[in-house]
């Protein structure tokens, strides 16, 4: 489900008692398109994210750790000028649309009281943050700067007057007093009903509208259905994720659809629903934004190492043919009276082959014993170049098998990650080092920390140098080493010499969703005492070698990930 008009009312009566008569005591950017506002009401911290992001725009209240930049946007600080203890008045969801406004009360320069409107638009690509002076409609700034080159119907820039997105000639149907569904074109298909539906009543999105239309074409009382459907959103959600393992994918909405087929989930809160969807998706995107120039490098050089293998594979390939120079050769060498000079080819008798004929081309320019001193040169070379080519197929496989490693950590990282891999690459050679970040030794993150259910502490590193760190010099001989078999992924470290079943299938559950087969149904993850793992002589960053290690078979379970990750009680 999208963040339609219909979750984001639901959104907005959560929200409203929790923050209306709050204090902004922080305001942070951590990424270019999304806020987080740190209200302080009813004695507890809320971090409000606004996301103006075109795919996951979003309004909610986000326990998940954001890092800020070290220099805080121009909208930042215009932010923190006007609103830093601000106080909350209220917030409020413009007729039945993805458009919030936050009113806000505070002090201007000379101490004078002023309002000011907070903007949020959830539209997609269009979407938007707009600080907006209450008393005339000023806008004060925008997260995004649109000018009438970009949209011919409003300026969303500093200065400009405020105008609202253009309405619609639709119904709030939280309002709405007349049925208007019953005077729809009777239709069987549920499909054209939503679609019908959708250009009726405001706010709809077509998982709503299909959910709408499913609800009035099973009721006998229509009537009651709509009532009944809209009061339960209105006075008691249920935030509910379904996964429908079919097509792979979560959906999520304020109460269990029954359109929509699955296992469902229910949240206590729809902030809770959207920390839980969005957590990997925005991380990755995040990731993918910040990191791209880092993701690109290493598609590269993959690239590189895998065209270099084929070629060391069409030239191993061309060896196997070595015999065949030295046979003609030694034909050409035995019947060396035969063959004149100016001769292109000749057929003689095969010694090797119960005398079979046997056509051998030769170079017109040179003498008889030229041409077979030629196909032994041949035979050398190719016999010789086979151990060299054999070295360099090796090499070439670690190189792949290494940068395929970092495109996965990639994946698995956090945008803090980043500048640990980026630190990797530029010790490796891969990365050019600039005359600036020289003079900086960069500060490593730490690896994740988790807890099994009876308390053992387990660590995760998320990239080569926390696992080497973390193998070779923090975990203890006795701990527990885990890492998913043959399989690109992150070292696991029990902080036990004799942990129970339960917490080794705990972990080996980490090691397996912080690996590349994080989606597999079966993962076999290999687990044996630190003592038991060696780093080899130039190896590269995260690269180990076990012994006695066994092996556990585990699901990858994202549910139990979470589960540990939080502090025993």
């Amino acid at each position: 489900m999208s963040f339609d008009g219909v979750f984001t009312h639901t959104m907005v009566n959560e929200l409203a008692p929790l923050l209306t008569g709050g204090r902004v005591s922080r305001i942070s950017q951590p990424y270019p398109n999304e806020l987080i506002l740190t209200v302080r009401a009813k004695r507890h911290n809320q971090p409000l994210l606004l996301s103006a992001h075109p795919s996951y725009a979003r309004l909610q209240i986000t326990e998940i750790p954001f890092v800020n930049p070290d220099k805080p946007t121009n909208f930042t600080m215009t932010l923190r000028k006007y609103l830093d203890g601000a106080i909350l008045k209220s917030l409020k969801q413009i007729d039945n649309d993805r458009v919030v406004h936050l009113t806000f009360t505070a002090r201007n320069e000379i101490g004078d009281q002023e309002n000011l409107v907070l903007i949020i638009e959830m539209m997609g690509r269009h979407s938007n943050i707009i600080l907006v002076n209450q008393a005339d409609q000023r806008i004060i700034d925008t997260i995004k700067h649109v000018a009438h080159d970009q949209n011919r119907y409003r300026l969303l820039l500093p200065g400009a007057t405020y105008i609202a997105p253009p309405k619609q000639d639709v119904v709030d149907p939280f309002t709405a007093t007349q049925p208007l569904y019953r005077t729809l074109p009777a239709t069987a298909d549920v499909f054209v009903q939503a679609k019908q539906l959708q250009q009726t009543y405001q706010g709809l999105g077509f998982d709503t509208a299909l959910e709408l239309a499913t609800r009035l074409t099973q009721a006998a009382d229509q009537d009651q259905a709509w009532h009944d459907f809209f009061q339960v959103i209105d006075q008691a959600p249920q935030p509910t994720i379904t996964h429908d393992p079919s097509k792979k994918q979560l959906q999520f909405s304020p109460c269990p659809f029954v359109s929509q087929p699955g296992t469902q989930t229910i949240y206590s809160s729809c902030s809770e629903l959207l920390d839980h969807f969005y957590r990997d998706k925005a991380q990755l995107d995040r990731v993918h934004q910040q990191g791209g120039d880092l993701i690109r490098l290493v598609q590269n050089e993959l690239k590189k190492n895998k065209k270099k293998y084929r070629k060391l594979e069409q030239t191993l390939a061309a060896s196997d043919k070595a015999d065949t120079y030295r046979v003609k050769g030694e034909i050409l060498t035995t019947y060396l009276q035969q063959v004149t000079r100016g001769m292109t080819s000749i057929t003689l008798p095969n010694f090797y082959a119960d005398e079979a004929p046997i056509e051998i081309s030769l170079s017109n320019q040179l003498s008889p014993s030229k041409n077979a001193q030629k196909y032994f040169t041949k035979y050398q070379k190719l016999k010789n170049s086979v151990h060299y080519v054999n070295e360099q197929l090796a090499t070439t496989q670690q190189e792949i098998d290494y940068f395929q490693g970092i495109l996965t950590q990639i994946d698995l990282a956090a945008p803090k990650d980043l500048q640990d891999i980026q630190a990797e690459l530029r010790q490796q050679g891969y990365l050019r080092t600039k005359s600036k970040q020289k003079k900086q030794r960069p500060k490593l993150s730490q690896p994740e920390t988790f807890y099994a259910s009876d308390g053992t502490k387990i660590l995760v590193g998320k990239n080569n140098l926390q696992n080497d760190r973390l193998t070779l010099k923090t975990a203890r001989k006795t701990d527990i080493w885990l890492h998913a078999k043959d399989i690109p992924g992150s070292h696991v470290i029990v902080s036990s010499d004799s942990p129970s079943e339960t917490t080794l299938v705990e972990a080996a559950n980490l090691a397996a969703y912080y690996s590349k087969a994080r989606l597999s149904a079966t993962v076999p993850v290999d687990s044996v005492m630190v003592k038991r793992v060696h780093k080899p002589n130039g190896a590269k960053p995260g690269f180990v070698i076990y012994t006695g290690q066994k092996t556990i078979t585990v699901t990858p379970d994202e549910q139990l990930v979470q589960k540990l990750s939080q502090l025993p009680k």
